[in-house]
């Protein structure tokens, strides 16, 4: 599904330099839960913004089923993030002027598909399975933060996905509602086969996901299988 080849990421701060990722060989599996981790400046968000197409490699290959994304043009790399690619950031990201149901209904709305006619009707489908339908007319700033993150995860299956990246899911979350969002994450990928790559900086969260990338100074320091 997704795979890179000899991954480098330099960062320019005037003439000085910053290789962040150092040459990252991936490559991951239709319904795999995967856990990128590693301690702080390992390269963890950096790796998953590139395999997202949300930034450019400085050199190396991202191959998208079985197609370089170097020779994308930008129209199909919008296409993989909205259609293909579900994403779920550590603060939310929801937009505080629209309900829980909004929120959700609105990358299915960007699309303008047919499928955008039923935006409502799968929004409240997702929530109610993420355990909020009850809370479909809230704001973000009336739910609690393992609330928020719910949303975000039922706004990144609104599109229907082939991989969900998240990006510490649980970094601002207490322990019951990282346990609560966790679990969710888990429950989709054995119940709907959804493949996910997830940073996580806590090593207890290893009992949850099939195998750990683990990432030391821009580099993959070993793969360990979980399950």
């Amino acid at each position: 599904m997704i795979e890179t080849k000899n991954l480098v990421k330099t960062f320019k701060d005037g003439e000085a330099e910053t290789k962040v990722l150092k040459g990252i060989d991936f490559k991951t599996e239709n319904g795999e839960f995967v856990a990128i981790m590693g301690r702080s400046g390992a390269g963890k968000s950096t790796f998953l913004y590139l395999m997202s197409l949300l930034d450019e490699p400085t050199s190396g290959e991202i191959i998208i089923d079985s197609k370089d994304a170097h020779k994308m043009t930008a129209e199909e790399k919008t296409l993989f993030r909205l259609e293909k690619c579900g994403y779920v950031f550590q603060d939310y990201a929801l937009l505080p002027d629209l309900t829980a149901l909004e929120n959700v209904a609105l990358p299915l709305r960007v699309r303008g598909t047919a499928e955008s006619s039923h935006a409502n009707e799968k929004a409240t489908m997702l929530l109610e399975r993420v355990g909020l339908d009850h809370r479909l007319h809230h704001y973000p700033s009336e739910l609690s933060g393992g609330e928020q993150q719910r949303v975000a995860i039922a706004r990144s299956l609104i599109n229907k996905p082939r991989i969900l990246l998240a990006d510490e899911p649980c970094a601002n979350l207490d322990t019951a509602s990282s346990e609560t969002v966790l679990k969710l994450l888990h429950d989709l990928n054995k119940t709907l086969n959804q493949t996910i790559i997830m940073i996580s900086h806590e090593p207890e969260d290893r009992k949850w996901v099939k195998r750990i990338v683990w990432l030391k100074d821009g580099v993959i320091d070993h793969i360990e299988d979980v399950h």
